[in-house]
């Protein structure tokens, strides 16, 4: 017997994963449970505008899994240089991740209800598309920034709250840098940018992803980048090589 949705929030829950996920950086699980315990009607309100789009319909009445996509390696490598498919494809197999990862990570236990669930899914495949589009990395400055970049597009409470303890942790280990002005440019560039959940991935896997950031106005990841390009000089300028100029 399906159990009634529950919409209310848990902030001892969300900080009890805050604090693990701080502590462990690569406990993906915690995120999922984080945004799980802070996701409120949250979901619903983001769905409701995706089944209003032609793609939300495109996907709801297909009943359209991307994770069939995005798993179909032979595929994505068989697809041009520069395309989305073929650089999440090189993304990925450079972090020795797959999309099927996520999905065992995010196992929690919630109500049934098709069609959002193929939403939530959608969105949760659309993370790693969402580092080749907007240029962050897997480092954990380029995740905050992405985590804060998709508050911006989602209102998920749980990305703002990994943002905010993400970039607080960070400036520490990097003082004089400007990690928090690196994580709002992220979520400036979230506000500024077209709606990517509402986006037929499935189709831009085969566009390049240059035109993807001009279509939906991404902007470039700036201070990010100069925060890594920084940090590298100075590595190479402690270990006595030359620093390479920056273009």
């Amino acid at each position: 017997m399906s159990r009634p949705a529950s919409f209310r929030l848990r902030p001892i829950a969300a900080l009890r994963a805050v604090r693990n996920l701080m502590r462990n950086r690569e406990d993906t699980q915690q995120v999922f449970l984080l945004i799980e315990a802070l996701r409120g009607k949250t979901t619903l309100r983001q769905f409701a505008r995706f089944r209003q789009t032609e793609t939300g319909r495109a996907v709801l009445g297909e009943n359209r899994r991307l994770l069939d996509r995005l798993g179909d390696r032979a595929g994505l490598a068989a697809l041009p240089a520069g395309t989305l498919g073929r650089a999440y494809y090189d993304f990925m197999a450079s972090e020795s991740l797959s999309a099927e990862g996520l999905v065992a990570l995010s196992r929690i236990e919630r109500p049934p209800a098709a069609d959002v669930t193929l939403f939530r899914e959608r969105n949760r495949e659309m993370h790693d598309l969402l580092h080749v589009v907007t240029g962050y990395g897997r480092d954990p400055l380029g995740e905050a920034c992405l985590v804060a970049f998709s508050y911006a597009q989602t209102k998920l409470k749980g990305f703002a709250l990994i943002a905010l303890f993400a970039a607080r942790r960070i400036a520490r280990a990097r003082p004089g840098q400007p990690v928090r002005r690196a994580v709002f440019e992220g979520y400036r560039h979230g506000r500024s940018a077209g709606w990517l959940p509402g986006a037929d991935w499935e189709a831009l896997l085969t566009q390049p992803v240059d035109a993807i950031r001009t279509r939906f106005a991404v902007k470039p990841a700036t201070c990010y980048h100069a925060i890594l390009t920084a940090g590298q000089n100075a590595h190479a300028d402690a270990s006595g090589h030359p620093v390479p100029a920056v273009p």
